[in-house]
């Protein structure tokens, strides 16, 4: 269960888009038959690549929040099944099934995005049986008991996600256009004569100053070469991907307003496409960015919110499209060897058999 669909009934986001494709890799496993539940404005059910989703139409969203949905027919739809898998633990539908889950007796498991809420006091956790967590520091930030938590990582599709002997050129950044995300330091970082391309659409940030952050980066990139190509279908990002020289996630631990950032990164969805598609990664050093990204191997890691060390990076893969290409292919053979989501499909099929048997 999501309670924000990935797309445009939803948000264009990592918390969005990995109970897709976790739910599209467990499909294609022999042994296990799943649905994804989402919200949306109108209910209905389809079939995408051989996965069933049922969106159940919200009436109503507490706190004006999008990741807070209300729908009658929830209690329905997660009835007669032998494990519910929730994301965003603090979310309400989430709350909800967790409660009835456990009146039913029916094992629950919880990836957790980084959805800000209280826990009841220390109850909601209580209530969940498995924590299948996207990354050690997913577990160690989020304070899961560890004999309760497997961390599954997430992943890309290498079949979808890969190099071809095409050109190269300029930087690419894939996401949100929220401040913890860092846009602004890519920005300002930009080197010469660089190209930066900008994917993706503005957050959920509902005040300002933060709200007015997309036209903030706008004013930013004023006589750069930067293109904001907004919203991109999922069909595109592949090419997005391997046209780029480089990928950069410049996330930060303070934003643009002064605001420190509690929990960033916990995974990186972006970062994990770009490596399939042989694109090295400049990340910056936080949350679980570490845990993917070899400094000097696969990409590089810099100080997060160091704009002269992140143009530095940047202007050393640029210039030298050979070396490039040897940390991108190191990136690829990475993911091929630990970050598949068939790879986080078993080990996920793997918690779930635990919780049953």
């Amino acid at each position: 269960m999501s309670p924000t669909a990935f797309g445009h009934d939803g948000l264009f986001g990592g918390g969005e888009r990995y109970p897709v494709e976790l739910v599209k890799a467990l499909a294609g496993l022999d042994d296990v038959q799943c649905e994804l539940l989402t919200f949306g404005r109108v209910a209905r059910v389809e079939e995408v690549d051989g996965v069933r989703i049922r969106v159940l139409r919200a009436r109503a969203h507490l706190h004006h929040h999008p990741a807070h949905p209300l729908a009658p027919g929830l209690l329905r739809a997660t009835g007669g099944v032998d494990v519910v898998h929730v994301h965003h633990l603090r979310s309400a539908p989430s709350r909800l099934c967790a409660v009835v889950a456990a009146a039913r007796r029916t094992p629950i498991a919880v990836t957790d995005h980084g959805l800000a809420g209280g826990d009841w006091m220390g109850v909601l956790p209580r209530l969940i049986d498995r924590f299948l967590t996207v990354s050690q520091y997913a577990s160690d930030v989020l304070g899961s008991p560890a004999d309760k938590t497997t961390v599954i990582y997430g992943g890309a599709d290498p079949r979808r996600f890969y190099p071809d002997a095409g050109t190269r050129h300029g930087v690419l950044f894939v996401g949100r256009l929220t401040p913890h995300k860092g846009v602004d330091r890519l920005i300002e970082a930009l080197p010469d004569g660089a190209q930066l391309t900008i994917a993706g659409t503005g957050g959920h940030d509902r005040d300002p100053p933060e709200r007015d952050y997309p036209e903030h980066l706008h004013r930013l990139a004023d006589g750069k070469d930067v293109r904001f190509l907004g919203a991109v279908a999922d069909r595109d990002l592949p090419d997005l991907y391997r046209r780029a020289a480089v990928v950069a996630v410049p996330s930060v631990h303070r934003t643009c307003y002064g605001r420190d950032v509690g929990v960033s990164e916990l995974l990186g969805l972006s970062t994990l496409e770009a490596m399939a598609s042989g694109t090295p990664v400049v990340a910056s050093r936080v949350g679980g960015l570490t845990e993917l990204v070899v400094d000097g191997v696969t990409g590089y890691v810099v100080e997060p919110g160091d704009i002269e060390q992140l143009r530095g990076r940047l202007r050393l893969l640029l210039g030298d499209p050979a070396h490039a290409r040897r940390l991108g292919a190191a990136a690829r053979d990475c993911i091929i060897e630990r970050f598949t989501w068939h790879a986080c499909a078993q080990r996920c099929r793997d918690a779930y058999r635990s919780m049953v048997s």
